[in-house]
């Protein structure tokens, strides 16, 4: 199947790229690592405005209706721009989830710009930014959600990201079928990691122009052309598996028909776009040198947020676990 995006999506996400550029992030993000959540919390009123937190939620119960190419379009911006917040879980997974649920009050809430997040054992075992959100969950074995109450935060290698134990609370709905759910959960993942793959290359190649080594821009060696290349080829590569298990998820990928072929595409797409994050991760460390560790370089917030996400949704040996158990 050859897919190409359409100019509806293109624009969706040219609109949500435009309107995070005007919200000078880094400043957001480093706030809300200090405990300011107010302006991250403006971004997100905004984030609902436009339609971001609705979309993966039917339209009778006051969302968008759309699908997972939408959501990834979108997810893939705020990878871009390093929102900070449960931006899986808000935007892909518990509106799935609670769908699956019946709990329709929720959605409505949802759609409205509620923020959300949860706790899966054993992939998904801390809640992210509970103390900032109005919705908590835990999904047990047997397909059991409940409303859950945060413990002690615990630290995250990512400063804007906490990590918070959950207690089992009131029951929402039991023996819930929670597959599609983490599917999109782990699908949006993928896209905040290609996302802030992207960002990270354009950090490395904006430095290259402009540093100069021995009279000249040291993006003209050879050395850090082929890096940065090898960069941009990855991030590419990864894109058709990020799409294609969108399209997975949407129904309408031939070779995706089952549960388990749907959960190797995403997984797939998980794969991939992490690891075409930790390679630009890795090359903009290398290309800006010492200064690229600093806390006060936008570049350490990429870094971090990389660093947590890899393992977020189901670690790379889990999800090549799955690509591996579908395939043989």
């Amino acid at each position: 199947m050859r897919f190409v995006l359409e100019p509806e999506h293109k624009e969706l996400g040219a609109s949500i790229d435009a309107m995070l550029a005007k919200s000078d992030l880094p400043a957001v993000v480093r706030a809300w690592s200090t405990g300011d959540t107010e302006p991250g919390r403006k971004v997100w009123t905004r984030l609902a405005e436009t339609g971001v937190n609705a979309l993966v939620i039917e339209e009778d119960k006051g969302g968008a209706g759309a699908g997972a190419i939408e959501m990834v379009v979108a997810v893939e911006q705020l990878g871009r721009h390093c929102v900070p917040g449960p931006v899986a879980e808000t935007v892909a997974a518990v509106p799935k989830l609670l769908a699956a649920a019946g709990a329709d009050d929720w959605l409505e809430r949802l759609s409205a710009g509620t923020l959300a997040t949860l706790a899966w054992a054993p992939h998904v075992p801390f809640a992210v930014d509970a103390n900032v959100t109005e919705l908590s969950l835990i999904v047990g074995e047997d397909g059991g959600v409940s409303m859950g109450e945060h413990g002690a935060a615990r630290r995250s290698v990512d400063q804007a990201r906490a990590l918070f134990p959950l207690t089992v609370g009131e029951s929402l709905a039991t023996g819930v079928d929670t597959a599609e759910a983490f599917n999109y959960g782990a699908l949006a993942t993928a896209a905040q990691l290609h996302g802030l793959g992207q960002t990270m290359l354009a950090i490395g190649t904006e430095y290259a122009k402009s540093r100069k080594q021995f009279g000249r821009e040291i993006g003209q060696f050879q050395a850090i052309k082929h890096h940065l290349a090898g960069v941009a080829i990855g991030l590419e590569m990864a894109r058709p598996l990020l799409h294609g298990a969108a399209l997975a998820l949407d129904g309408v990928l031939d070779d995706a028909t089952t549960s388990d072929s749907i959960s190797c595409e995403v997984s797939a797409a998980k794969v991939a776009c992490g690891d075409a994050a930790y390679r630009a991760a890795r090359t903009s460390l290398q290309v800006l040198g010492a200064i690229g560790y600093t806390q006060e370089h936008d570049l350490s917030l990429y870094l971090t947020r990389t660093r947590a996400l890899l393992s977020a949704w189901g670690t790379p040996a889990m999800h090549r676990a799955r690509v591996i158990a579908a395939l043989t």
